[in-house]
């Protein structure tokens, strides 16, 4: 949904992963989805730009989308942390969603202090992460983590959306929450 939105609103959209090329698509995540809208977002999903090759000077915001890989694959990368303390320091949009916020996980501000130190933010909850039974299969809780760095975590009905925009930063709870959490972004971008 966050592609559709932000295509609809004109804006370009570059995929990007953490080695480029093809990006595996969860075939859950396309249930009920018309293959003809998402005839573009899967085309770009084909061949994305590896991580490495962006630059913040080329995008207005970075948008980090869900799912429980999320988990294992941004929370420890370097190039994220790096282009998240660039786009912070540039006044950027950064925004993420459902396990999306754990790109945000050891991301630092120009100054050395946590990203999410003090911000108002959400992200996949505690409880919902017991609750879909995956707590043994992740390697931390996100929120947990994520109230660890100083971000003032606020939870939102479970499984319902519910997003939190502080300054240019967007996070949203849950997969509810990906098509708000785009909303959110295109009002800070206008």
């Amino acid at each position: 949904m966050p592609y559709l939105l932000f295509s609809r609103a004109g804006y370009a959209v570059t995929v990007a992963s953490l080695k480029g090329g093809r990006a595996p698509i969860d075939p859950g995540s396309v249930r009920g989805e018309s293959p003809e809208e998402w005839k573009n977002a899967i085309t770009l999903l084909a061949d994305t730009r590896p991580i490495d090759t962006v630059s913040v000077k080329d995008f207005d915001a970075i948008f980090f989308p869900g799912g429980h890989g999320a988990m294992f694959d941004l929370a420890d990368n370097q190039q994220i942390k790096h282009l998240l303390t660039e786009f912070e320091r540039e006044g950027k949009v950064i925004a993420a969603v459902c396990h999306g916020p754990a790109g945000l996980v050891g991301a630092k501000r120009a100054d050395g202090t946590s990203l999410v130190a003090g911000m108002t933010i959400t992200s996949f909850t505690d409880a919902e992460e017991s609750a879909a039974g995956k707590v043994a299969d992740v390697p931390f809780l996100l929120e947990s983590k994520l109230r660890e760095e100083g971000g003032r975590f606020i939870v939102g009905e479970p499984w319902a959306s519910h997003v939190q925009v502080d300054g240019k930063l967007v996070t949203g709870q849950n997969p509810a929450s990906s098509k708000a959490t785009a909303e959110a972004v295109i009002r800070l971008l206008q």
